[in-house]
């Protein structure tokens, strides 16, 4: 199984670039739609949210993942396995909160020549050739390589780093079960709810969502525009 982590929407060609490049490689492997609105030019709050989502992959799954305004430029390619999942992708600092919270993670430098070479499109001629050749059972084209992160990677981000279709701003904080302190943002200082329908319409609060990031949102609301959130918008926890 292959699981698509991109920045590109759903707009354009370049998705279905990147399905055709894989169905030619490996047309009986499954590849899933798993997300194309990570945080655009932002790997690092992409990647807080790639590390919540990574878990929920099966054990052998390989993320393709793309967050890479660096594309071109003389940042690695990589091969990651965390945890026995694969993830392949820019050296960016995209794949590094989920290396750095694994039990075990290798890493790869990338060292293969793409038959197709586009100096913008990575994610089709490079990461995704890869990325069929793990898939066939292949050895990692490149080189083992130091994680480049350090253990501060593994630490929480106190900033939104996601606003879904819904207006709901995920942060980059995992809170403790028996957490139940405010939420502050801005001049906002919101109460945990469990779920949507703990406020009345109209109100805002904050709680886990389904990945065990605190979430701020407002019942049938747009929470990120209302309060004036997007990505990168610091939060912190009330004393």
């Amino acid at each position: 199984m292959i699981l698509l982590a991109t920045d590109y929407g759903w707009r354009g060609p370049w998705v279905g670039q990147v399905h055709a490049t894989l169905a030619s490689a490996v047309p009986a492997v499954r590849v899933i739609d798993w997300i194309h609105d990570l945080p655009a030019f932002e790997p690092a709050a992409a990647a807080h949210l790639l590390a919540a989502l990574i878990p929920d992959a099966p054990e052998g799954a390989i993320v393709l993942g793309v967050v890479d305004p660096g594309v071109g430029t003389t940042r690695d390619a990589v091969v990651v396995e965390a945890d026995g999942r694969w993830l392949v992708g820019p050296g960016n600092g995209l794949f590094d909160v989920a290396s750095a919270r694994a039990q075990t993670a290798r890493w790869w430098r990338i060292e293969r020549a793409p038959e197709r070479d586009s100096a913008t499109f990575h994610g089709r001629d490079l990461f995704a050739p890869v990325a069929a050749a793990i898939a066939r059972g292949e050895a990692v084209p490149g080189e083992r390589m130091e994680p480049p992160h350090g253990e501060a990677a593994a630490r929480d981000r106190a900033a939104v780093i996601y606003v879904d279709g819904f207006g709901n701003a995920a942060t980059g904080l995992r809170p403790a079960p028996t957490e139940r302190r405010a939420l502050c943002v801005g001049e906002d200082r919101l109460a945990r709810g469990r779920t949507f329908a703990d406020v009345t319409p109209g109100a805002a609060m904050w709680l886990v969502n389904s990945i065990g990031l605190a979430e701020i949102v407002i019942n049938r609301g747009h929470a990120a525009r209302r309060l004036g959130l997007e990505v990168g918008t610091p939060v912190s926890w009330a004393n």
